[in-house]
């Protein structure tokens, strides 16, 4: 059998250190946002997930999922994945 993935308009938030995107993270629903410091110049972002805590690296995508789960991606996986939705502003309420 052959599956296709149904397509899903879902948000996310590239990982910086920077206030901006610790607060478009909160923004997003992200509670708490705990970013990681313990590495010199290595800050990670720690993500609860439904498969427990997961690590995000600075460039990584935070994706928001379809049931409100968060997760982090690779800018080249989510690249492949992810195209902009610049379109449809309905979306601003999920």
């Amino acid at each position: 059998m052959h599956y296709r993935k149904r397509p899903v308009t879902i948000k996310a938030v590239q990982f910086f250190d920077a206030p901006e995107t610790l607060v478009e993270l909160s923004k997003l629903g992200l509670d708490p946002v705990n970013v990681d410091y313990s590495v010199q110049h290595k800050p990670i972002l720690k993500i609860q997930t439904l498969e427990g805590v997961m690590t995000a690296n600075v460039g990584d995508y935070i994706i928001k999922g379809v049931k409100g789960e968060f997760y982090p991606c690779k800018p080249d996986i989510f690249e492949d994945t992810y195209e902009e939705v610049k379109y449809l502003n309905v979306l601003d309420s999920i």
